[in-house]
């Protein structure tokens, strides 16, 4: 039962990848298959959570080959938690419409796609060894692109283009660093790895193949000097594409970071730190500042991402258990947020036809469930307690004091408040001013329907989910702390996978 349990968030969206494909013709009958099994996903990953979190870290030899030779899946408690969230966020965008203001490719494809992205992003979450995790890179990749470009635009054609051949690129270095390690170690299994490497001895190979896969990691995840894909692609995309890839794509970037290099390529081994900071702190500078200069709604909040993605490598490059506490709210946090804030500004777009925040207004008063939609957001990722950003910050300030990082506080809180100025920025010219009128006296503003329906549902779950980590962040941080914990001694990782494996 727990093998096939543990198998379920790869095998759910491959099933429901071929029943969307056998009903493409059909719309309606390909949107019902993909929101149902979806929430089935779901409710696979919330009881797989609750088995971890109880039970410990569960293994499964696929095909009774034991490791290090046969591909192992691996869920402990971070990789349970990405799961989970990684599904809830694919049923609200579902619930919102993903061709809500997009049209394109047949829509029956559309949902192929989807499931074909939760299928990669699940694999990576789950796999125990490098190579797989470079297949679901891949698989993630492919079903990415194609969602991205899917409308045809030439704007969107370009920023796919970049966003392809960087990550291309970026999958050609993990490959070179994958074939560096197998030929030194013989193994790819990540467990087997990391008891090879840390008695090889050799800080140049150490080095050298850490480094090709961070830039392979850091390149996905979005990170300085890697970045530059992200703001000329996402907001390109459709509102609900753009929103699941701004919650999730990166992410997974991040957690190939944290896996690999809490793991195989620790401090002790040689790799150095030092680099994943000062890193990590021109991302946050560089993200927060493109952010500030951006009147594009969905633009401006992809250059947040990059921004956001340097406070997450920033507490792996601190390393202590508090810091990777941190690390590991902020990425839940920061999912939700960020996921919400992307199906606002879709929604803004579409009610007046502009992504242009300076062509906005009103939306304060004429609609006021809107406003409550962005502003919990927005404050969470301004830092504003008590919200669950604040909470991430706090965490993480203190594990920077706590190592002596003087200058990473005061850059952290630096890019605080401008993050918090771009938010009210947003405020001030979407939501506060007066509504703009055209040349013809009328109101600049579309006939939409959108004042009831799905897309309001899916933003006040994803806002809820915000205040139950916010207001219930307790029990999260507690399970975030569990998590770290794992992550702070390679051991237990290494045992579960070694010893905890049964054909």
């Amino acid at each position: 039962m727990n093998d096939l349990l543990l198998i379920s968030p790869i095998l759910l969206p491959l099933l429901l990848l071929i029943g969307c494909l056998a009903s493409s013709r059909h719309e309606r009958r390909s949107s019902v298959i993909s929101l149902v099994g979806t929430a089935v996903l779901l409710a696979a990953c919330s009881v797989l959570l609750f088995k971890v979190s109880t039970h410990g870290t569960l293994t499964l030899a696929v095909g009774g080959w034991m490791p290090p030779f046969g591909i192992v899946l691996v869920a402990d408690l971070l990789s349970v938690l990405m799961l989970w969230i990684s599904a809830l966020v694919g049923l609200v965008v579902l619930i919102y419409g993903i061709n809500v203001g997009s049209a394109g490719t047949r829509p029956g494809h559309v949902y192929v796609l989807i499931q074909g992205l939760l299928l990669g992003v699940n694999g990576s979450f789950l796999t125990g060894d490098l190579f797989n995790l470079y297949v679901w890179f891949e698989v993630m990749l492919i079903s990415s692109f194609i969602l991205m470009v899917r409308e045809r635009r030439k704007k969107q054609l370009a920023g796919g283009l970049t966003y392809v051949i960087l990550n291309l690129l970026a999958s050609a270095m993990f490959l070179c660093g994958a074939g560096m390690l197998y030929g030194k170690l013989g193994t790819l299994n990540l467990a087997d790895m990391a008891v090879k490497l840390s008695s090889v001895g050799d800080p140049e190979f150490v080095n050298t193949t850490g480094a090709l896969l961070f830039v392979a990691f850091a390149a996905k995840a979005g990170l300085f000097p890697f970045h530059f894909w992200l703001p000329a692609s996402y907001h390109h995309a459709g509102p609900a594409t753009s929103a699941l890839f701004a919650g999730l794509l990166t992410k997974v970037g991040v957690y190939a970071l944290l896996r690999i290099f809490t793991l195989v390529f620790t401090a002790e081994n040689g790799f150095s730190s030092t680099l994943i900071l000062y890193l990590s702190m021109a991302t946050m500078l560089i993200g927060v500042l493109g952010a500030v200069a951006q009147y594009n709604v969905r633009r401006l909040l992809a250059f947040h991402i990059i921004s956001q993605i340097g406070y997450m490598t920033a507490g792996l490059a601190l390393g202590t258990h508090l810091a990777l506490t941190a690390v590991v709210f902020y990425i839940l946090h920061h999912i939700a947020v960020k996921s919400t804030l992307f199906l606002v500004g879709g929604v803004l777009e579409m009610k007046t036809g502009t992504a242009d925040i300076r062509r906005h207004g009103g939306f304060y008063q004429s609609q006021p469930l809107l406003a409550f939609c962005f502003l919990v957001p927005a404050f969470s990722l301004g830092g504003i307690p008590p919200l669950s950003g604040f909470w991430a910050k706090l965490n993480l300030l203190q594990a920077g004091v706590q190592s002596g990082e003087w200058l990473f506080l005061a850059m952290a809180l630096g890019v605080g408040i401008l993050t918090l100025f771009s938010m009210v920025k947003i405020w001030n010219e979407s939501f506060w001013k007066a509504q703009p009128s055209t040349s013809d006296g009328q109101p600049n503003t579309s006939d939409l329907p959108l004042a009831r329906g799905k897309p309001y549902l899916a933003m006040l779950l994803l806002c809820a989910l915000t205040l139950v980590f916010s207001l219930g962040g307790y029990f999260v941080f507690e399970l975030s702390a569990r998590a770290a914990a794992n992550l702070a001694d390679p051991t237990l990782y290494i045992n579960a996978v070694m010893k905890g494996v049964t054909p």
